[in-house]
């Protein structure tokens, strides 16, 4: 019995209060309005349809309840609502509106074997699902145009910078092969997280299932989840489907955002090897003169938006308790939610972009030319042809790289002097290479050539690699398409077992 004196019971307040209302209740509310309607009203039907098939309702009350939440979807529309404080929350406001239609005693019968606890993490997944799938199909898309864009332009020489300087020529088909491997990975991470999404909280209840006969497999079937998740306690304690999807986020565009760096770098006029379409560029207000090719710059402001909006809902979990709490639910998802958002973005507009670049082959030449980056090919077939250890290749090469460059001249027409005179000064003999054969050693198309090895930018050896990289993102497509079916089917069932419920009133 409970004690009079309780100043609980006795303090005269009233729920909720005013500051309450508005700090917490009221944005809470809006939030489910906006964001969970669909979610929680799947998740009202296969439950029902659950306790029907169980006996744990009657095929009669079930079906009065069926009808009349139904009744609901049509006659409330979620956006012109206010919240007004007299029910504590959306799942309440709904509650409420069923009572009216069937009555408080059937009405109430809808939650038994369920609390807020199942029933929010359910949704919270769903919403999740929903948008993980949108997120996998975007980035499959990237996917697919920067390993066609890669297949297109796999002899097109380019600059390959390292520590922010020229280094070696390479193909811009064999620099965005290595863009697509990286972001098969992330999309794989992303799969893995929806894995682990994908499973059914439902029946776990407050916290240890329910002593009602209820079926959680049905439930988990109903709304197109894999598997119910095993343990129930799990079900409303772990946030692993929070930190898996969202770490999955942060890794993608972290590791997108480093490419989008490049772009910048490559489309400077100092550097100038990517040339982007006017319809991607603006131009300055007071300096006609210039071309910018902002849509760079947006992708990555917005890459790092959705880094650091991804990396806050790890901060959120940090140091929170291992049991069912706020920390996780309602604006930790909204706020989640915008990472989604410009994640979209971000994909979506550097798929177009990448699809549109072009190499300006003058500016590379040029920069070939000035950088003597084909020297590396010059010491390894020294090696190749006149039997020297690397070493001494390497050190000869190093020096007619020096001399071309004091005399600002190109390797290719101005180098076999200096190479002559650099092999005769390390080995007391003339060189076997000839000017002919040194002309072709120091080009960036034999230098691409030679590098045939697997990964290599050479014809065959790139061709191989991005026939695997399409064979790898028409299998990440036929994987979501199969996941996408199996929604869709379970939506089709949901629909039709609820449909058979009402029929039954």
């Amino acid at each position: 019995m409970s004690n009079p004196n309780d100043p609980r019971l006795t303090d005269g307040s009233v729920f909720p209060d005013p500051v309450y209302k508005e700090t917490v209740l009221r944005p809470l509310f809006d939030g489910a309005k906006t964001h969970h309607v669909a979610a929680f009203g799947a998740i009202d039907r296969a439950h029902l349809v659950m306790l029907a098939e169980t006996g744990i309702l009657p095929a009669a009350d079930a079906g009065k309840i069926a009808v009349a939440r139904a009744a609901l979807d049509t006659e409330i529309d979620p956006a012109t609502l206010t919240y007004t404080g007299e029910v504590e929350d959306y799942f309440f406001l709904i509650e409420k509106e069923l009572k009216a239609r069937v009555g408080a005693e059937l009405g109430g019968r809808l939650h038994t074997a369920r609390s807020r606890n199942d029933i929010d993490h359910t949704l919270f997944k769903l919403g999740l699902r929903a948008r993980l799938n949108l997120l996998i199909e975007q980035a499959i898309a990237l996917h697919g145009a920067i390993v066609a864009k890669a297949e297109a332009e796999s002899a097109t020489l380019i600059v390959a910078y390292t520590h922010g300087q020229p280094a070696q020529p390479s193909t811009l088909g064999h620099y965005l092969s290595a863009m697509a491997e990286i972001l098969a990975r992330d999309i794989q991470r992303l799969f893995e997280a929806y894995r682990i999404v994908n499973l059914s909280p439902m029946g776990a209840a407050a916290i240890t299932t329910s002593g009602f006969p209820i079926n959680r497999e049905r439930v988990a079937e109903l709304l197109g989840f894999a598997a119910p998740l095993q343990n129930s306690y799990s079900c409303i304690a772990s946030v692993d489907y929070i930190t898996s999807t969202y770490s999955a986020m942060e890794l993608m565009f972290l590791h997108l955002g480093r490419p989008i760096q490049d772009l910048q770098f490559w489309t400077s006029f100092e550097v100038g090897q990517i040339y982007v379409p006017n319809a991607l560029v603006q131009i300055s207000s007071i300096m006609p003169q210039k071309r910018n090719p902002v849509p760079i710059e947006h992708l990555r402001h917005l890459a790092s938006q959705t880094v650091g909006r991804a990396h806050s809902m790890l901060t959120i979990m940090h140091n929170t308790p291992f049991t069912d709490m706020n920390d996780s639910e309602g604006e930790t998802q909204e706020t989640g939610y915008q990472a989604f958002e410009v994640a979209g973005r971000v994909l979506t507009l550097l798929a177009a972009l990448v699809a549109q670049i072009k190499v300006d082959p003058a500016r590379v030449a040029s920069n070939i030319r000035r950088s003597c980056i084909t020297i590396t090919e010059l010491a390894d077939s020294t090696v190749r042809r006149e039997g020297l250890s690397f070493r001494e290749g390497h050190e000869i090469a190093a020096a007619v790289a020096r001399a071309v460059v004091a005399a600002e001249g190109d390797l290719t027409t101005d180098g076999y002097a200096p190479f002559v005179t650099a092999f005769k000064h390390a080995t007391g003999r003339d060189p076997q290479i000839d000017a002919a054969a040194f002309a072709q050693i120091t080009s960036p198309e034999y230098f691409v050539a030679v590098r045939d090895r697997t990964g290599g930018p050479a014809p065959e050896a790139l061709a191989q690699a991005i026939s695997g990289y399409k064979t790898q993102n028409a299998g990440f497509a036929a994987q979501l398409a199969t996941l996408i079916a199996t929604q869709s089917a379970a939506d089709a069932d949901l629909a039709t077992a609820f449909n058979l419920l009402k029929e039954s009133a």
